[in-house]
């Protein structure tokens, strides 16, 4: 607290101790992931642009994308990004008043988490 002020209201300042809600934890990752989509469309630009330039190296990017670390990256891009979709239609139907109460917004965040996870499943089976 600094001392020229009139604010006497305890500041907490170690995030590790605030309990969030479930909605703020789907809204932080919700942010997170679109971060994340945005910096793996540089690489998967460039995965395009080398498949694209022959035929050659067509077979190395087959070659590459075919490794165990290949197919995680391929695999958290396609979670990241379904994540994102679930909760980017969880806000459009609140935007269209659906849910908008904070039990309506639990009840969507925790839809987008288990629909999340069962999607993750689903990716990595479909990869692997």
């Amino acid at each position: 607290m600094r001392p020229t002020s009139r604010d006497t209201r305890p500041v907490n300042l170690d995030l590790g101790t605030i309990d969030l809600p479930v909605t703020a934890y789907a809204s932080i990752t919700h942010r997170v992931t679109g971060v994340l989509m945005f910096f793996s469309s540089f690489l998967l630009l460039w995965a395009l642009d080398r498949s694209l330039a022959s035929e050659n190296s067509f077979n190395e990017m087959v070659v590459v994308l075919s490794s165990p670390v290949a197919k995680s990256i391929c695999w958290a891009i396609a979670s990241i990004l379904t994540y994102h979709a679930l909760a980017g239609i969880k806000h459009l139907i609140m935007d269209a008043g659906i849910g908008e109460t904070m039990r309506g917004g639990v009840v969507g965040a925790r839809a987008v988490f288990l629909l999340a996870a069962a999607s993750a499943v689903v990716w990595g089976l479909l990869i692997w």
